[in-house]
């Protein structure tokens, strides 16, 4: 299959509906629940977790099964669970509405598919192999899921708290752009990765200035570095 990969923001604004509640439908709920997704599970049952989510309101549960119409203002299906022609029906009125869908197991009742995603903080990776051999995407994703350790998402974060920054104390985007180069090819990283903070803002500060590091995390960030 010809795929065209991309990644969907502002899932909040936006009606995602997820027919089934069994532990596949579980999981994709979590991980849309994670994104702040404006969710409604559509199935008669549900698993004890998801139960548990709709105690806490996390999303609109309707108890019965898949109904014509119910996709009315939905940006976005997915079908987890089905039984007889449910999937059929789902994609069909998906269809007809112009909304993404995707049917589990079904690659012909679906116009996307799902990655198998390493999320790691701000990092994410989505490996596909377009159909042709999902067991292998579920392997590239357990061998990543150890290479890219929980460092990374600390490394981000402190990445994303120097950007504003380094735009105040660096006007020249070609300025910026060689100093964030030499900040990631540093051992930056290899700092986080050894939970070596102090390390790494330290060594941080030597390329892109302690000023910069002061004003991304404050003012103890240099009595931190200093120490």
């Amino acid at each position: 299959m010809d795929m065209f990969p991309i990644y969907l923001r502002r899932l909040d604004e936006r009606r995602t509906v997820v027919v089934g509640g069994d532990r596949e439908a579980e999981g994709k709920v979590e991980q849309l629940l994670e994104r702040n997704a404006k969710l409604t599970v559509i199935s008669p049952h549900l698993t004890d977790k998801m139960r548990r989510w709709t105690g806490e309101n996390r999303f609109k549960w309707i108890p019965r099964t898949y109904k014509q119409g119910d996709l009315e203002g939905a940006f976005m299906a997915i079908v987890a669970e089905y039984e007889g022609d449910v999937n059929k029906k789902v994609y069909q009125e998906a269809r007809e509405r112009g909304i993404l869908v995707n049917v589990m197991d079904d690659i012909p009742h679906a116009n996307f598919a799902f990655g198998s995603i390493v999320k790691r903080g701000p990092l994410t990776i989505s490996i596909s192999t377009s159909g042709a051999a999902p067991a292998l995407s579920v392997r590239l994703r357990q061998r990543f899921e150890k290479e890219f350790g929980p460092e990374y998402g600390d490394f981000l974060d402190f990445m994303q708290k120097l950007r504003k920054p380094m735009s105040r104390h660096y006007s020249r985007f070609e300025t910026r752009k060689r100093l964030w180069y030499e900040v990631i090819d540093s051992d930056v990283l290899s700092f986080f990765r050894k939970g070596s903070i102090k390390e790494a803002y330290q060594r941080t500060a030597e390329i892109v200035g302690e000023e910069v590091v002061t004003d991304a995390l404050g003012a103890s960030a240099i009595e931190e570095i200093e120490a």
